[in-house]
């Protein structure tokens, strides 16, 4: 298998889109107005302990305070609020934890009246994101994520990741990564740190205390709410967890990201650096590489399929709900149950890929086909468990009720990604129009006032169905304009316009006003 990552960027956000094997597989968009991301740190004021809850509501800056439950607390945090309160006031100027005496740990049944107070100061880190009318969930058990290695400030705990399946490996990098960790940091060593030499895992943990330090010496001073540490850009943090060996391409159209991108990666992976390109051209990245036609007809309600299968996605305020068709797929399995079979495996794979896609969470439950043999139900939770095992959000897969129904938990951390894929017309409607005279009319009028202010060449960027239109057929549109004018329009589509939406360009890619 292939993955390529493109990265476009606009004045207002940046669009990372991950594909496999060619196909979209992830869609992100970092927007410059989000100032609070999964994996941030920041310091607040706790304003409102709510006993009842066994939780407190804290200001990070947001118009709704942040959520912090006390399970979410962490068992040191009595030791991190000493820190804090050290660090803030200047007493304490040694941030490497090594000589900071620690607290008790809080018991694990108590109550949060009993830890924290009012107005008290601490550093809390972004779990999940503000969705919907909820603002921002929290933790006060912070961490910080490397390339090999998470680095777990007030712990002295190192664990392995559960999918290095080898124990000999496991017992390995605990024992080198023990080795290396300074006193009063815990770590959770991460699964592509597997057979990695104790020099690399070094160097990450060296890089991840010196960001803990520069976070620290922030401290003193600061006004509260205060954001300390930012997570790595979304491009970054996409290739510190998933990259590897399959990365065949990464095309950036911003040089300054592109630079950006090509350092990081000279950092963890060295031999893949010429693998990063930056992309130069007229035609935008996402329109060259299919990757807007994808977006389009991925985001819909209902999502095509392999073979004429077909998904209907359903989006409820308690769960999802997904409806398995078949369609008009040609049977040339010898029975129903071998049919059933073949398009709940494929249906699967594309319901895998979509709840990545949309980053949908929550619960979501998968009317798949009946299928009457055991064996066969088995055969598709089982590959289900296999498309989704590359999944990076926390997720749980029940195995099929004797509806033929599978009922997933994926976690939730962002909003979902949400894309319009019909059109609104003139009246405000939104469906599907029909190329609408009255937009042609209206282009041949503007491109006649352009040729008398001696446009020499001119192009037009319009949606594909509107290019189409105005080139196809004999004599075409265009043909008509070239006939009154004497001078050639060439009319480009563009996947990403919406149905009415088009401009013109002067003969140096520049749009005319």
């Amino acid at each position: 298998m292939n993955y390529e990552l493109f990265i476009r960027s606009s004045s207002q956000a940046v669009d990372f889109a991950l594909l496999k094997d060619g196909k979209l597989l992830e869609l992100h968009k970092e927007e410059e107005s989000n100032k609070f991301s999964v994996g941030d740190i920041f310091i607040a004021k706790i304003r409102k302990i709510v006993p009842g809850l066994n939780a407190t509501f804290v200001n990070v800056g947001y118009e709704k305070d942040a959520f912090l439950h006390y399970h979410d607390l962490g068992p040191n945090v009595p030791s991190l609020l000493k820190f804090v309160k050290s660090v803030s006031t200047g007493k304490l100027k040694d941030y490497s934890l090594k000589n900071f005496p620690f607290e008790k740990e809080i018991d694990k049944h108590g109550g949060i009246i009993n830890v924290l107070k009012s107005n008290q100061s601490t550093l809390v880190q972004i779990v999940k994101e503000p969705i919907s009318t909820k603002g921002p969930r929290i933790s006060s058990e912070l961490s910080i994520a490397g390339r090999y290695i998470v680095l777990v400030p007030f712990s002295d705990r190192v664990s392995v990741s559960q999918k290095i399946d080898s124990r000999e490996e496991k017992e390995r990098l605990k024992r080198l990564v023990t080795s290396i960790k300074p006193k009063g940091f815990g770590a959770i060593i991460r699964t592509v740190a597997k057979g990695k030499k104790v020099a690399e895992l070094d160097r990450d943990l060296q890089n991840l205390i010196d960001r803990w330090i520069a976070m620290c010496k922030k401290l003193r001073g600061v006004h509260l709410p205060s954001k300390v540490l930012s997570e790595l850009n979304r491009g970054a943090s996409i290739l510190r967890d998933i990259f590897n060996d399959s990365f065949t391409s990464i095309l950036i159209d911003d040089e300054t990201l592109y630079l950006q991108i090509k350092n990081y990666v000279q950092e963890i992976a060295p031999k893949k650096e010429n693998i990063v390109k930056f992309y130069d051209s007229t035609v935008p990245i996402f329109e060259k590489f299919g990757i807007e036609r994808q977006i389009k007809t991925s985001f819909g309600k209902t999502v095509s399929g392999s073979k004429g299968t077909y998904l209907v996605i359903e989006h409820t305020e308690a769960l999802h709900v997904i409806d398995v068709n078949s369609g008009k797929r040609s049977n040339k399995s010898k029975n129903q149950e071998d049919t059933a079979l073949e398009v709940n495996l494929i249906a699967a794979s594309e319901v895998a890929r979509q709840l990545r896609l949309r980053d949908m969470g929550g619960i979501i439950v998968i009317d798949f086909i009946d299928m009457a043999s055991a064996a066969n139900r088995k055969k598709l939770y089982n590959h289900l468990r296999e498309e989704m095992k590359d999944d990076r959000a926390k997720h749980k897969i029940l195995p099929p009720s004797k509806f033929g129904l599978i009922q997933i938990t994926r976690q939730r951390v962002r909003p979902e990604i949400n894309i319009k894929t019909r059109e609104v017309d003139p009246n405000g409607y939104e469906r599907e129009i029909e190329a609408p005279i009255v937009l042609v009319n209206k282009m041949t009028e503007e491109i006649k006032h352009l040729f008398k202010k001696d446009y020499k060449k001119i192009t037009l960027n319009a949606h594909p169905f509107i290019a189409a239109f105005l080139t196809k057929g004999f004599p075409s549109v265009r043909a008509k304009w070239f006939m009154e004018h004497k001078k050639w329009v060439t009319v480009q589509p563009r996947d990403a316009y919406t149905y009415l939406e088009y401009h013109f360009l002067d003969k140096n890619g520049k749009e005319i006003e």
